[in-house]
């Protein structure tokens, strides 16, 4: 067996580098793991099935870790150090290095959801409309400086500019069509920095799916702080709209960006397909914010 390190040094404030996590690593009882990038992917070809890639870097760097070990039926482990890091919520990673490292060594998985779209993958969410603009325009100095919150920042100083766009999007046996703000996709119970999604776990083999309309932005913030308080989907309000499915798509009347765990991907039309538990990770348990949908026809909420 061996273990490969891949590190990004632009990840979140660049603190935990390499010589950084080679350090704990070392300590944890790794004594020897094979540091190799993503610019040369020469190394990728010597993974085998027994192996562990870890990945030091935020969601970006964890997708296309996630791609290479799903190709290797490798192992995926994850030591968070960027901005978001929303991945390794869904697994409940310890936040101190040294128990992180630990982990790596005592060879804990589990089995999570990926979802597969075109040729590429997401672990996280995609988005279509206002939630991609944090990815397309927040970065640099601000990224760094106000880390995972840059992402609300960005959204706040852009929403009373927006008018949504038109979309249909289905889900399963559920359909629904309007003018939207954002369309997010996710496969596991959060997104944004920590964002909880009701009722949504990385493995219970469903995409949840979060439609906002365009609102004042009092409206907007009132729903949100009513999500994150009572941590499920309010059914009667008009401002939000979450949906369930193995399958989902996401039409809309003229080519929007999508991105997917922080970067940009592709236009519209999204078509989504949730495969069940095909990525082996370390984690000590997969983090689910609530039971199962209440619901049986595809629509969980509207609100």
């Amino acid at each position: 067996m061996t273990y490969w390190l891949v590190c990004n040094p632009k990840a979140g404030d660049g603190e935990r580098g390499r010589e950084f996590w080679l350090e704990h690593l070392v300590a944890a009882g790794i004594p020897k793991p094979e540091c190799c990038d993503f610019e040369d992917m020469e190394w990728a070809a010597q993974v085998g099935d027994q192996d562990t890639v870890i990945i030091a870097g935020g969601d970006g760097s964890v997708n296309r870790g996630a791609c290479l070990c799903r190709d290797k039926s490798a192992t995926l482990a994850v030591l968070p150090s960027g901005t978001a890091n929303d991945f390794a919520r869904n697994l409940d990673l310890p936040t101190q290095p040294e128990a992180l490292c630990e982990l790596i060594v005592s060879g804990t998985t589990q089995r999570v959801d990926v979802a597969e779209y075109g040729d590429g993958i997401f672990l996280n969410v995609a988005h279509v409309g206002f939630g991609t603009l944090p990815a397309r325009e927040s970065g640099g100095a601000g990224k760094r400086l106000l880390g995972r919150f840059s992402y609300v920042v960005e959204l706040l100083r852009r929403v009373n500019a927006k008018r949504g766009f038109r979309a249909t999007i289905r889900c399963d046996r559920a359909e629904v069509s309007g003018r939207w703000l954002s369309i997010a996709v996710a496969s596991g119970a959060f997104f944004g920095g920590g964002n909880e999604i009701p009722d949504a776990s990385a493995n219970d083999g469903q995409l949840d799916v979060i439609a906002v309309r365009p609102r004042p932005l009092f409206q907007l913030l009132f729903t949100f702080l009513m999500v994150r308080l009572n941590k499920r989907a309010p059914k009667r309000t008009s401002t939000m709209v979450h949906m369930k499915g193995q399958r989902c798509s996401v039409q809309t009347g003229k080519p929007k960006t999508v991105t997917a765990d922080g970067d940009v991907v592709s236009k519209t039309p999204l078509d989504v397909l949730c495969s069940s538990g095909s990525l082996r990770v370390i984690g000590p348990k997969v983090v689910s914010t609530s039971a199962a949908s209440e619901s049986d026809d595809g629509l969980s909420g509207s609100f």
